[in-house]
This record gives structure tokens, C-alpha cells and sequence, in this order.
């Protein structure tokens, strides 16, 4: 009856928040406080086809257990899940995970994990270190430690040197590396010669990353990067492999040449030493790791660089052979304020090609594929917001979704129905028209090609669709273009700057300003690039080249935006802002044609308005509010002045949080959605010429959102329901509330249900519902209205 379509979810900013399985074929996320999973190599979906609830906060850490069916995870909330492989049921087919155990045993924010086939390492930001068997997919605690007081590990490397022989690598807070070593018996899971081994020197600040690899037995390289920018390689080696030169007297003593010795149980020597010194960097160093086949080391950093690194025949110098990503801006650091560049990388290695995963800044996924001749080729991955997705809202014609985020962006999001395409069938992020500086509340379209935004700040801004972006929707999802002849080829957004310009046309002499004359290069660059791709955009295309140009601010609110609505005619905007006062609390009107505000409607609610409806007939407007009162506004249609008409002062007894029309041939009616927990239907009794509640329906949970189908389903209402705790109802209304189902806890969001719309557009039967959720994502499912019939026929 209902299939999730597509899930728009970013990776959170962690060093070590994604692992790759080669044996499922699946990589792993933490995204917000869920983990998020992708099949990168399935051609058929591109995205996140399913997301793990369970922790309570943003997910920092997450594993794959080599060699079994174990995926664990860590998380802000101090705790450590055990997740085991299953088969969904939702559809009987594809990948999931359950939660087999949780682990309490860490107080404070788990920040660092490595994990070998039955065992595992656990670092936490009270600067304690456990160690846990893994043994009958069971957790047990082993051992617990603080490696040095007031240092905080940040990463760890595990490996076992040897049968039984382990050794732990600790890097943090702290320029040196801790070498811990100990003998692990597997079957009495006793641990036992537990040491400090080496402190190993060089580093001139914090360590993020370290990964161990093993060239021959009883040979082994240890990578460490640091935020001084650089990455240090250790030797280790044991037993007969060691180097004892460095124990003759007369031999001249060198740093290059020093070793850590030491021994594991009461036979086993090793030797440390340092190796050598990568530079190439020009950021802090956040992830490390290895080839599995190949001596290759994968860098991330955040100087927006993915560097593979590997020795050179014929000097053994390490050399940079392959740099992905981006330029970085110059003078833009870390230290001076950036947050950008990559968190984490993966190798993803199969048929013998290597592929490159990272995740960004801006939450989204780069793959790259490398190709004959040393050429890397990036392909399609997944995108999504990093931060509570406030809204979405349906073009008119119900083809493509716009979400607004408090990560400050606005974002498009279509199905791919290009059957050339190989991605067809697929949702995608089109275009990101808006990348702001504040934080996005809501948007709502004005036509096909143009809608209306308000954030965080005191004014509306509206925008227009650019020639590449509608011709890209045109090829990919038969979105068919509107005025071509009048929309601006592309938009640029100008250093230090808001909003975002249309790019003229025109040619540029030598003296003119040389702003606009970059504004007019990359217009080109723009168009060019989006109306040549094969495939819908890629992340770096999407962040610099599908930009809606700004065509209008609209002022008059005094403080930061919270609802916004447009009247089914498309002529008017009402606009309501954040207010502790019956002064602020004020609708304010705009005129799509002028730009012109117009008469605000009197004063009558006392708190922030949380969402304002036009009537689907342009007569009315309904306001509903956190003073836990509803008003219906009536328009003149003459002068586009609006009068308040029928109010209800005890409509709920909590927030009310959200409201819808029925359509106009159900009869004057609306549904509201209140924190009380509970919704209720009202409608217009001309006998006291008032809206009174003729039904009600009471839930677990406080009620967050409500979205009505535009349609009638066999003469009734069709109902989408969203809660506080992230669970979607269907409900059908004609003289009471009928339950039709409630969305499987698999596929629903994890945390509150911001916003509820269904889309006009419906073919083979089936219609589509978005949800926005807190929990950083936006859902799009598909419904059968066939079976819903069937549902409340029976």
C-alpha cells in the first residue's frame, strides 16, 4: 500500500561516522541520530534505501564487524548499539539491521571506535578507553582504562600482530600516539599481559586518524594523521624481523633510526619506529585508511582534498598519485573559521576497480571510480540536509519537491523518469536554489517556476527558476519548461553575499566591474555544464551551478519568519513571524503581481503563528497558532483586504501546531492538529454561522502534522498524520476518523514530523506523500489509492 520512494538524509560531520562492507555491499552512515544505508554498487537505487532507529542523539561512530553479520554504532547519547543483519519487512527483499544489544557502560559522548572480527575498542570523550569480546554476537566488557589524564581519544587502531597478540593504538588530544599491547585468549576471553608498550613522538598537535596495515607477516605499517596537516608512518616489526643495529654501542645514534621495543606476553618482541613523513596537506587530517590489496593510503582532510597516497617504484618516497575533490579557497582553514572538507573516506574495491567514497560539509556523498589511464570518474550519490528539515512543499503541478532545512539551504528534489537514464526510477536532488546564511523555516511555490521563502531572518525572498535547471528537469523527470523565452540562463551568489543574481547576458568591457564580469564567466560555466550532464547533477554541480536567481525581498515583519502561505489563485502571500506578543503576532499580505504589501489583518492571536492555510477557494484564510487558538480570515476579493470572521479561543488545550482545508466539493470544513495529542475536524453550521467541531480522534503522541489529499478518495478525506515521536498515520474522514494504517516503524523518521504534503500529481494510481522530519530527513512514499478504497470499502 505504501513504498518509500526516497529518503534526502546528509552524513554528520564525524571522523569516523561511515564504515563500508565488502561483504553485504553496503556502506553505513550515521546521519543525525540514525544510521543511515546505501548500496553504492546497486545501479537500480542510488540513495539511502533505509535508516536505523534507536539512539537519541547525533550518531559519532559507525563500524562494520569484519567477517560476520554485525554493524555497530555509538552515538552522543553515551551509547554503544549492536546491530545484526535482517531481511526488511517491509518488503521482504531488501537489507536491514536490528538491534541485538546496547551497551551503557560509557557516561559521556562515544568518540572513537575499532573493531577486529571478536573484538572490539571503545574511546570516550571522559577520556576513558574499554575493551569488549564480541564472542556468540555478545558484547562483554574486558578491560577499561584512561590511556593519559586529560587526554581524550579521538581515534584508535586495533590490530592482532600475531595469535593472541594485540596491539591498540590510541591517538587524541594529545601530540603523541599511545601503543597498548596484551594477550587475548579467545576461548576463556581472559585478558592478560596488558601494557603500555610505546609512546610514539612527532606529532606537533591533536591525532584524528590512524588506520594499521599488514605488508608481510610480522610486517606492519601504522598511518597517523594529525591536525599539524601532516601524516606520520610507522614501521613495526617482530621477532626475527627486527632491526637490532641500533643496540651496537658504536653505531651512530640517529632519530631516524630510533626504536620502541618492547614484548607481547613473554616471547614475542616487537620494534617501532618511524617510517615516514607525508606532506601535502594543507588541512587538519581527519581520515586514514588503507587499500586492502595494495600498499595505498586513502587521505581525507578538510582543505576539501581526497589524496591517495603510495611509494614510488624506484626512490620508495611517498608520492601523491591521485588528488579528488576540490580547490580550496585560500586562507580558508580550519583555524580560520572553515568547516568544510571531508569527514571520513571509504576504499570500496570490486572486479577489480577502486572506487572513493567521502562525505562533506554539506552532508552529502562523492563517489569516484577510477578509470583507464589514472582518470577518476565521480558518479551520482546520495545528498541531503544535515539539520532538521523545517518544510516541503509540491510545485502545482506535483512533479517536484522543494525542502527547506536549518542546515540554510533550500532544496529541489524530483523522480528521474528519463529512460536513457541509467539512474531512472530514482529520486534525486535537481537543484539547490537557495544557500543562505540563515536558517531556512519555510517555502511555499508561487507558480511551476518561481516560490517564496522565509528563514530565520525579518524578510521573505523569492526566487525564480534559471533556464539550466528547467531544462535538466525537462530531460530527466518530463517536467515540461515554462517561458524559456524569460527565464535568466543561471545565478551566481557573490562573495558575502545573501542572495543569489540572475546572470545577464550581455558582453562586458574592460571597464566594467569585475564582479559582474566573473557573475557573467560563470553564467556560462553554469548552463553550459547543467545543460550538457548525462545524469542528474552531481554535489559540486548542485552547490555552484543549479542557483535560483533572487527576484524579490518582501519586509515589514519584525522578527524572524515562521509561516507562510499562497492562495490557490497564486496572487497572495501571508506571512506570520516569531512573537511572544499580540503587536507581532500579526498576518502581514503581499501582492504576487507588485510586490507590494499589502493591509495587514487585525490583531488576534497573542503567540507565534504556527501555520497559516488559504481555503482551496481563495475566500478564506486559517491561522492557527501556539496561544492554542484557530481564526478564519474572509478576503475581499475586490480590494485583497482580509477580516477575521469566525475565531475559536479553546480550540485545544495545548499548541496548535498545524491545519488543512477539505476540499472545496467536501463542504466548509478544516482539521487541526494540536500538542494535546489530539485532532479535530470542524465545519461551518450555518445555524449558529460558526465553525464548530463535529469530530475528534485522540493519538499517543502530540500531533505535529496533518496534510489532507486535494482530492476526494470515494467521496471521503484522505488524511496523512504525523507525530512528535516520527509516526505517519493514514486516516479517511467522512463523519468520523477511520483508521486506514500506520506507516511501518521502519520506514518513518526517527524524531518529530515537521511537515505533511501530499502532491496533486497522480499516474498509475498512485499518489505521493512527503514528510519533512527533525530527525535531518525528508521521506517521499507512494500510496495505492486503489487499496486505500479497498481498505475502508471493507
Amino acid at each position: 500500500m505504501i513504498v518509500p520512494e526516497g529518503i534526502f538524509i546528509g552524513s554528520n560531520r564525524q571522523t569516523q561516522v561511515s564504515d563500508y562492507s565488502s561483504k553485504h555491499e553496503i556502506l553505513a552512515f550515521g546521519a543525525g541520530k540514525t544510521v543511515a544505508l546505501w548500496k553504492p554498487l546497486d545501479s537500480s537505487n542510488h540513495g539511502v534505501h533505509r535508516t536505523l532507529k534507536g539512539h537519541n542523539a547525533e550518531v559519532t561512530c559507525v563500524r562494520f564487524v569484519p567477517s560476520t553479520n554485525l554493524l555497530i554504532s555509538a552515538s552522543e547519547d553515551f551509547q554503544i548499539k549492536i546491530w545484526q543483519l535482517c531481511i526488511s519487512t517491509q518488503d521482504n527483499v531488501s537489507i536491514t539491521f536490528k538491534c541485538i544489544q546496547t551497551l551503557d557502560h560509557h557516561k559521556h559522548t562515544i568518540t572513537a571506535i575499532s573493531v577486529l572480527e571478536s573484538m572490539f575498542v571503545v574511546g570516550c570523550a571522559d577520556g576513558s578507553v574499554s575493551i569488549w569480546s564480541l564472542v556468540d554476537e555478545q558484547a562483554q566488557l574486558m578491560h577499561a582504562f584512561e590511556p593519559k589524564k586529560n587526554t581524550f581519544p579521538l581515534c584508535l587502531a586495533l590490530k592482532e600482530v600475531h595469535e593472541n597478540k594485540i596491539m591498540l593504538a590510541i591517538g587524541g588530544t594529545n601530540p603523541n600516539v599511545f601503543v597498548f599491547s596484551f594477550v587475548w585468549d579467545k576461548t576463556t576471553l581472559e585478558l592478560s599481559a596488558f601494557q603500555q608498550a610505546a609512546v610514539l613522538e612527532g606529532h606537533e598537535d591533536w591525532i584524528k586518524a590512524m588506520d594499521f596495515h599488514q605488508e608481510s607477516p610480522g610486517n606492519l605499517i601504522l598511518a597517523t594523521g594529525s591536525q599539524d596537516r601532516y601524516i606520520r608512518l610507522w614501521r613495526i616489526r617482530v621477532n626475527e624481523l627486527i632491526d637490532n643495529t641500533d643496540e651496537d654501542e658504536h653505531q651512530l645514534k640517529l632519530l631516524s633510526n630510533k626504536q620502541s621495543k618492547f614484548s607481547i606476553g613473554s616471547d614475542f618482541r616487537v620494534a617501532i619506529s618511524f617510517e615516514a613523513l607525508i606532506i601535502g596537506h594543507d588541512d587538519w587530517i581527519s581520515s586514514l585508511q588503507w587499500h586492502q590489496d595494495e600498499l595505498r593510503l586513502l587521505a581525507s582532510t578538510a582543505d576539501t582534498a581526497v589524496m591517495v597516497w603510495e611509494p614510488d617504484e624506484d626512490s620508495g618516497v611517498w608520492v601523491c598519485t591521485s588528488r579528488l575533490g576540490e580547490l580550496s579557497s585560500k586562507g580558508a582553514s580550519t583555524a580560520t573559521g572553515s568547516a568544510g572538507g571531508f569527514w571520513s573516506c571509504n576504499w570500496l574495491i570490486k572486479d577489480g576497480r577502486d572506487r572513493v567514497l567521502t562525505n562533506g560539509k554539506t552532508g552529502s556523498w562523492r563517489m569516484w571510480e577510477s578509470g583507464e589511464s589514472g582518470i577518476w570518474d565521480q558518479h551520482l550519490a546520495p545528498t541531503g540536509p544535515v539539520k532538521s528539515v523545517t518544510d516541503v512543499a509540491w510545485a502545482p503541478n506535483g512533479r517536484y519537491l522543494l525542502l527547506t532545512s536549518l542546515d540554510q539551504t533550500t532544496r529541489l528534489v524530483s523522480k528521474c523518469t528519463a529512460k536513457q537514464a541509467k539512474s531512472s526510477g530514482s529520486w534525486f536532488e535537481f537543484s539547490r536554489p537557495q544557500i543562505h546564511g540563515y536558517d531556512m523555516m519555510c517555502v511555499e511555490p508561487l507558480s511551476n517556476s518561481r516560490f517564496v521563502s522565509g528563514a530565520d531572518e525579518k524578510i521573505l525572498r523569492s526566487f525564480e527558476e534559471p533556464k539550466g535547471v528547467a531544462q535538466i528537469l525537462q530531460r530527466f523527470s518530463g517536467i515540461q519548461v515554462e517561458n524559456e523565452s524569460s527565464m535568466p540562463e543561471s545565478a551566481s551568489l557573490p562573495a558575502l553575499g545573501l542572495s543569489s543574481k540572475a546572470t545577464a547576458d550581455a558582453d562586458f568591457d574592460e571597464g566594467d566591474d569585475p564582479d559582474v564580469r566573473e557573475s557573467s564567466e560563470t553564467k556560462n560555466i553554469s548552463f553550459d555544464l547543467i545543460v550538457s550532464s548525462t545524469e542528474p547533477p552531481i554535489e559540486d554541480q548542485l552547490q555552484r551551478h543549479t542557483l535560483w536567481p533572487e527576484i524579490e525581498k518582501l519586509y515589514g515583519h519584525g522578527y524572524e519568519m515562521s509561516s507562510l502561505d499562497v492562495s490557490s489563485d497564486s496572487r497572495i502571500i501571508a506571512s506570520a513571524c516569531k512573537s511572544n506578543t499580540t503587536q507581532h503576532a500579526v498576518i502581514r499580505f503581499f501582492d504576487v503581481e507588485t510586490w507590494l504589501q499589502l493591509k495587514p489583518a487585525e490583531l488576534f492571536h497573542n503567540l507565534t503563528i504556527t501555520r497559516l492555510r488559504f481555503s482551496k477557494n481563495n475566500t478564506h484564510l486559517l491561522s492557527v497558532s501556539r496561544d492554542r487558538q484557530w481564526a478564519v480570515w474572509e478576503r475581499n476579493l475586490a480590494t485583497n483586504e482580509f477580516s477575521l470572521v469566525y475565531k475559536n479561543e479553546k480550540a485545544h488545550t495545548r499548541i496548535i501546531w498545524d491545519c488543512e482545508w477539505a476540499p472545496v466539493e467536501f463542504g466548509e470544513l478544516f482539521v487541526t492538529a494540536s500538542r494535546d495529542k489530539s485532532v479535530k475536524a470542524w465545519r461551518f453550521s450555518p445555524d449558529v454561522k460558526d465553525y464548530v467541531q463535529i469530530s475528534s480522534i485522540k493519538f499517543s503522541e502530540p500531533v505535529t502534522a496533518l496534510a489532507i489529499y486535494p482530492e476526494l478518495v470515494g467521496g471521503k478525506l484522505l488524511l496523512a498524520i504525523g507525530l512528535e515521536n516520527g509516526s505517519i498515520h493514514l486516516y479517511v474522514y467522512s463523519e468520523e476518523f477511520s483508521k486506514i494504517v500506520e506507516l511501518d516503524d521502519e520506514i518513518t523518521a526517527a524524531d518529530r514530523i515537521n511537515r505533511l504534503r501530499w502532491s496533486s500529481f497522480h499516474g498509475d494510481g498512485l499518489c505521493t506523500l512527503a514528510a519533512a522530519s527533525a530527525d535531518h530527513s525528508a521521506r517521499v512514499y507512494s500510496v495505492k489509492l486503489e487499496l486505500i478504497e479497498e481498505t475502508f470499502e471493507q
